[in-house]
């Protein structure tokens, strides 16, 4: 099963499980962890269910360039990262 894993940068502001899930897709994969924890949608997508803009996902070692859709492929054995991209000076 794939596995989601978020960053603990998210967990300042809610609980932040690991999931695995049998998704085939990454929006399928992220409305899992929405199913545990319906706050973490929130911080992950906007009012339109897109990527926010300071969220970055990595399937496999590769970023997901798709923030609309999400509609990225996951394998039985993908490992997904959720993570807040994190800027400043």
């Amino acid at each position: 099963m794939a596995r989601l894993i978020f960053t603990q940068q998210l967990a300042r502001f809610t609980a932040v499980p690991q999931i695995e899930t049998g998704a085939a897709d990454l929006r399928a994969g992220l409305d899992s962890a929405f199913a545990v924890n319906p706050r973490l949608r929130g911080y992950i997508l906007d009012e339109q269910g897109h990527l926010r803009d300071n969220v970055v996902v990595f399937i496999d070692g590769r970023r997901s360039l798709e923030r609309i859709r999400l509609d990225d492929p996951l394998r039985p054995d993908s490992q997904v990262y959720i993570l807040q991209a994190l800027s400043g000076g």
